[in-house]
């Protein structure tokens, strides 16, 4: 038993992040009378993130024992040049079933600043052993998303209708909460498992909330409650993840987790139905030297 690769739980984790400093927030109250300002733009700012993973439950007939590991964003790029994102995962999780079993994930991806194109390739191993890489290109027009895989064997898939990449749906996630919404339902194709599947994905967004979310002296998500993060508005999100159909289904993984206004996500909560993981950033280092603003 393994974790699903990780490339939209890297996305939810912060592979969006905004500048701290000089960084849009949320368009301020329009005065009555007046015409609503434009909401100021998601901008993604250069981050580097850690994480611990601990178990946080487990049950069912495939119940873990124990889970640890630790993921690593380091995520580059702008508005007008795309966004660059490496990412390593190593868990380690603990079966009664299965026993000791530890994966090591490497995911590497590129995303146009506009969302239409997108590169991806992932290396696992597992147990020591290396599984074949997943290497390949995707675009996204108005007649849908195509996929080119290039390794381990050249082969074509694709679907009809809007298809959203990581960094692209989660502007759009920002955008829908800080415009009061509740949901977003969404297309995404992000390249992880073996670089074929596309999500159907619903988020339900609560309320904004302006204080840190964690009790005091709680040493969880600490870089998120000290400093300037401490003061960013947030909002608790569920995004879950469904195999492609119609009608009611179960999620397949879900995420639960606050995104902040700035992009960066904290109270990361991993289900996988069977048994469910904690996430704790432990350091978030993000890129304080801003160029030029970019303007698309």
């Amino acid at each position: 038993m393994t974790l699903r690769p990780s490339a939209r739980l890297l996305l939810a984790l912060g592979g969006a992040v905004l500048a701290l400093g000089g960084a849009a927030l949320a368009a301020p109250a329009t005065p009555a009378g007046e015409a609503p300002a434009k909401a100021a733009p998601v901008t993604l700012a250069s981050h580097r993130a850690v994480y611990d993973l601990a178990l946080s439950s487990s049950g069912g007939t495939r119940a873990v024992e124990s889970a640890r590991g630790r993921i690593v964003i380091d995520f580059k790029g702008d508005a007008c040049k795309g966004y660059t994102m490496q990412t390593r995962q190593v868990t380690v999780l603990d079966s009664g079933e299965t026993g000791n079993r530890t994966s090591d994930l490497r995911n590497t991806t590129f995303e146009s600043a506009d969302g239409r194109d997108f590169r991806f390739k992932t290396t696992t191993v597992l147990n020591g052993a290396a599984s074949p890489a997943i290497d390949g290109t995707a675009d996204a027009g108005a007649e849908g998303l195509k996929v080119r895989i290039k390794e381990p064997k050249r082969e074509q898939v694709g679907d009809k209708g809007p298809v959203l990449f990581p960094s692209l749906h989660m502007r759009r996630l920002v955008e829908a909460a800080r415009a009061g919404e509740t949901t977003l339902s969404a297309k995404i194709f992000d390249g992880s498992d073996d670089g074929r599947k596309i999500y159907d994905t619903l988020a339900v967004i609560g309320r904004q909330v302006t204080a840190p979310t964690n009790a005091a002296g709680s040493e969880r998500d600490k870089p998120l409650r000290d400093g300037p993060m401490a003061a960013v508005p947030h909002w608790p999100v569920t995004l879950s993840y469904f195999t492609q159909g119609e009608g009611e289904r179960t999620p397949i993984y879900t995420l639960t987790f606050d995104l902040y206004e700035n992009g960066v996500s904290g109270a990361l909560k991993l289900d996988y139905g069977d048994f469910a993981i904690l996430g704790d950033m432990t350091r978030l280092d993000i890129d304080k030297v801003q160029g030029t603003p970019c303007t698309p």
